[in-house]
């Protein structure tokens, strides 16, 4: 009790310096926006209070600062169970809901609608319809083995949607309700359930604090760094990627038992880098591929080109094959015959040099591939073909 004394002296201080003491000293009364003049707010909690207003904004924290998670209307009912400053923390009304992660719980084998909780201090997050739960940051309360949850079976990215346990709350503007008439105000009875264990016991000028966890907002900041880093990475092209130093810090966080949200939100991540990089190897060894492929079409090519240009050079031989003597006829040079025969040694044509060729030593391409230039005439002896050549050429 001393430490809350000293506490709740500390708050009124800092409120006085910065000009909010009046505020805390008024917090029994606010006006009426309806215009019905001064309400009188109870000096006990809890108690039940009428919204007087529509389309008011149900968030997980005290501040505009916070999500929102539902909507009240004018004549809804809220269980007011504390205030803070200008908001008034409720019990989460029909409709809301809450999330933990599904690594810490499993279902009753013998209601698949009821989870119980596996593990100790396991947090459960303030539910919004606008943002799943990786992105919803706000903490309601810790869970131990043995607690069990209603399964509202709407589960994404490895999170139970859950209805809100007995001890999580959400905040709504103080402005915007009123005690119901008639309401039977109910003291106190601070239990488990009725506040968290870092509320102060609430009276009528008490200001309640919530303290939040340093490391892990610190834990949260460097993977909301790490998360633009990381949307940055995947902007650029796919062969300059490189999740390496973003993988090893958000390990670091995901490896810290202290980090809390920031911890489970860094390992979503990692699967998520992990699936990234699977897909980046893909598209490397496919881009190897194709570069390959490019090589090989360009071979293919170029040997098509140069079949394509020999083919064009042997357009102009008359005959091709290789170059043999002939015995058929004497030894006189205007008479002087050459066979070219194909690969099994049968004879093609018979071949005759030119005038000019005549006088040139043919003895070194007897026996080699070649190519004659020349026009091709009937050969009565034979009854085959004859090829008065003008040139030679040896074929590789």
């Amino acid at each position: 009790m001393q430490s809350q004394l000293k506490l709740t002296i500390v708050i009124l201080a800092v409120l006085t310096s910065f000009g909010l003491a009046r505020e805390a000293a008024a917090s029994r009364t606010h006006a009426d926006p309806s215009g019905g003049g001064i309400v009188i707010t109870p000096a006990t909690f809890p108690y039940t209070a009428e919204v007087i207003g529509d389309n008011i904004n149900i968030r997980s924290g005290p501040g505009t600062d916070y999500y929102t998670c539902g909507k009240l209307n004018k004549g809804d009912m809220v269980e007011v169970v504390n205030k803070q400053f200008s908001w008034s923390r409720i019990v989460p009304p029909g409709g809301s809901f809450s999330w933990i992660s599904m690594q810490y719980v499993s279902k009753d084998p013998d209601n698949p609608n009821i989870g119980i909780v596996t593990g100790d201090i396991v947090r459960v997050w303030a539910g919004s319809d606008s943002m799943g739960p990786v992105r919803s940051e706000t903490l309601q309360l810790k869970l131990n083995r043995g607690h069990k949850v209603k399964l509202l079976g709407d589960n994404r990215d490895d999170y139970y949607k859950i209805a809100p346990p007995d001890g999580a709350y959400l905040w709504v503007s103080t402005q915007f309700i009123k005690p119901f008439e008639g309401a039977v105000t109910v003291s106190p009875g601070v239990g488990p359930n009725d506040v968290d264990s870092n509320s102060l016991e609430p009276n009528d000028t008490t200001v309640i604090v919530e303290p939040k966890d340093s490391l892990e907002q610190e834990m949260l900041k460097k993977y909301r760094d790490l998360e633009k880093k990381l949307q940055a990475e995947r902007a650029r092209p796919i062969d300059k990627q490189d999740y390496t130093s973003i993988k090893k810090a958000l390990t670091e966080i995901a490896n810290n038992k202290e980090a809390g949200r920031a911890a489970r939100n860094s390992k979503f991540v990692l699967k998520q880098i992990e699936r990234l990089e699977m897909i980046l190897a893909i598209c490397k060894q496919s881009q190897l591929q194709d570069a390959e492929l490019q090589k090989t079409q360009a071979r293919i090519d170029n040997a098509r080109t140069a079949r394509l240009e020999a083919l064009k050079k042997l357009g102009r031989f008359a005959v091709i094959g290789q170059f043999k003597k002939s015995s058929i006829y004497g030894p006189e040079a205007e008479l002087k015959h050459y066979r070219i025969v194909d690969k099994s040694y049968r004879t093609i044509c018979y071949a005759l040099p030119s005038d000019e060729m005549a006088k040139t030593n043919l003895s070194k391409l007897i026996g080699k591939k070649v190519g004659l230039v020349g026009k091709i005439e009937p050969h009565p002896q034979t009854g085959g073909a004859l090829v008065r050549f003008t040139e030679i050429i040896e074929l590789k």
